[in-house]
C-alpha cells in the first residue's frame, strides 16, 4: 500500500489525506486552507501548526477526549505539529460548555495535579516527536490591565450574545457573569499567541473556535485558523455524550479488562459511531465491516470484539488485550469467576446494600435495591432478590452485579 501512495501525484495523496482528515468532522471551516498546508508538507515536508485545548477539570481523560486526539494524530500524518494546550489559566475561571450555569472554577493545585495526568496519558495516541504540550498561563498569566482592555475591545457584547448558551442563559434570566464572556477571548489569545493554522474542538465550541479566527485577523497575525469541530462521542448508554458525571464513560486509563468488557456492551449501533471516530482502522476497512455484517458474512459481536481488542491494545499492550479477551470470553462465555477479583472483608451481619456502595458497585443504597430487586445481584452463582440481605454466617461469598461487577466477600465476627 505504501508503494501504491508512493507513486501518486502530489493532488492524488491531497486528496486522500483530505478524506482522513475529514472522516467523522461536524463542520470544517477553511477547507481550501488545510488543503494548501497538507500539499505543500507534501511539496517540501514544512508542518504546520494545529491546536487544540483541554481544560484540567478532571484527572482522567475517557474516550470522548480522544475524539479529538485521533483526529489531532490523523493531521500529524500529513505535516501537523500539535500544540496540545492544557488551559492551566482558563480552568480557574469557568466555563459554562454548554451548560446552563456558570461551571465552579478550579484551585490551581487542582488543575496543575490534573494537568500532570493529561501530560501522561495524551501519548497513548500522539506522536510524541510532532507534539507540544504548553500551558496557557505562560502568556495569559503576563497579561497587564491594559493588554486585557485592549483585547476585549476586539469583541462586542452582541457578538458574544450569538453564542448559543449565553443567549439561552439570558432569555432565561440566568446570570452570567462578565468573566464568562472573557474565555472565549482567551481561548482565541491563545490562538494569537501560538499561530495556528487549524484548530480543533467539540461541536458545541464552534463559537470559541470562530473567536480565534477574528482576534487573528485583529492582531494581524497574516493567518485565519481554520476550525474543525467533531461531534461529542456518546457514552455507553448510547444517548448522552460520554461523562464521568453520567457514568457512562470509558476512561484511558481504566484496567483492560474494565476497557474491554465496557466496549462489548456498546449497541451494535453505537458500534459504527466509535469506529468512525476513534478507530485507526482506514474508511475502507470499517466499510467493508459493515458490509460483511450487512451481508450476513460477519457477525457484529465478531465485529465488536475487534473493535475492543484494538482500542485495549492501544491504551495498554497486545499481551493485556489478550489476557482481557481470553478473560472475558471466560467468564461470559463459559461463566466463570474473573481471577482478579476485589476482595472485601466485612463484619457478620453487613448488609448488601452498603456492601455494595462500599465497593462502588451501586452510587447509592436506594440504588442498590432496584439493582437487587431487578435480579442483577447473585451471591455464589445464586440470585439474590431480597435487598434486606445481611451476610449472618462467616466464610468467603463471590458476589456479582450485572454482567461485570465480581468481587470475593471474606466475612468475620
Amino acid at each position: 500500500m505504501q508503494k501504491d501512495i508512493a507513486k501518486l501525484s502530489i493532488k492524488e495523496k491531497v486528496n486522500l489525506a483530505m478524506k482522513e482528515i475529514s472522516r467523522g468532522c461536524m463542520e470544517f471551516i477553511g477547507c481550501e486552507y488545510i488543503e494548501s498546508l497538507v500539499e505543500k508538507y507534501y511539496e517540501n515536508g514544512s508542518e504546520f501548526i494545529v491546536k487544540a485545548g483541554f481544560d484540567p477539570t478532571a484527572p482522567d481523560l475517557h474516550l470522548g477526549h480522544s475524539v479529538l486526539l485521533h483526529k489531532l494524530a490523523t493531521l500529524q500524518n500529513y505535516g501537523g505539529r500539535v500544540k496540545f494546550l492544557i488551559g492551566d489559566f482558563t480552568a480557574t475561571i469557568g466555563d459554562p460548555s454548554g451548560k446552563n450555569e456558570t461551571r465552579k472554577p478550579l484551585s490551581f493545585e487542582e488543575v496543575t495535579q490534573n494537568a500532570k495526568t493529561y501530560e501522561e496519558q495524551v501519548f497513548k495516541i500522539l506522536d510524541r516527536n510532532k507534539t507540544d504540550i504548553c500551558f496557557n498561563r505562560e502568556w495569559l498569566g503576563k497579561l497587564t490591565s491594559v493588554d486585557i482592555m485592549k483585547l476585549t475591545a476586539q469583541y462586542s457584547v452582541a457578538r458574544m450574545m450569538e453564542r448559543d448558551d449565553f443567549e439561552k442563559r439570558y432569555k432565561e434570566n440566568l446570570p452570567i457573569s462578565i468573566v464568562e464572556f472573557m474565555y472565549p477571548l482567551l481561548q482565541g489569545y491563545d490562538s494569537v499567541v501560538l499561530k495556528c493554522d487549524i484548530e480543533l474542538g467539540g461541536n458545541d465550541q464552534k463559537f470559541n473556535l470562530l473567536v480565534g479566527r477574528a482576534l487573528q485577523r485583529a492582531y494581524q497575525c497574516n493567518k485565519e485558523q481554520s476550525v474543525m469541530t467533531m461531534p461529542l462521542l456518546e457514552g455507553l448508554d448510547g444517548i448522552n455524550k460520554m461523562s464521568k458525571s453520567l457514568n457512562n464513560y470509558i476512561g484511558v486509563t481504566e484496567s483492560p479488562k474494565n476497557m474491554y468488557a465496557k466496549i462489548l456492551s456498546i449497541s451494535d449501533d453505537l458500534m459504527w459511531r466509535y469506529y468512525e471516530l476513534i478507530s485507526e482502522k482506514s474508511i475502507e476497512e470499517i466499510q467493508n465491516l459493515k458490509n460483511g455484517v450487512n451481508e450476513n458474512k460477519l457477525h457484529p459481536k465478531a465485529v465488536k470484539e475487534t473493535l475492543a481488542y484494538e482500542i485495549t491494545r492501544r491504551f495498554h499492550t497486545e499481551k493485556e488485550a489478550q489476557k482481557a479477551q481470553d478473560e472475558f470470553n471466560a467468564i461470559f462465555s463459559k461463566k466463570e469467576i474473573p481471577t482478579d477479583l476485589i476482595t472485601k472483608d466485612i463484619k457478620k451481619g453487613e448488609w448488601i446494600c452498603k456492601v455494595l456502595v462500599d465497593l462502588n458497585f451501586s452510587p447509592s443504597s436506594s440504588q442498590a435495591r432496584r439493582d437487587i430487586k431487578a435480579g442483577a445481584l447473585s451471591i455464589n452463582k445464586e440470585k439474590q432478590i431480597d435487598e434486606n440481605f445481611k451476610f449472618l454466617s462467616n466464610g468467603e461469598f463471590i458476589i456479582k452485579l450485572g454482567k461485570r461487577k465480581f468481587a470475593k466477600i471474606i466475612v468475620n465476627d
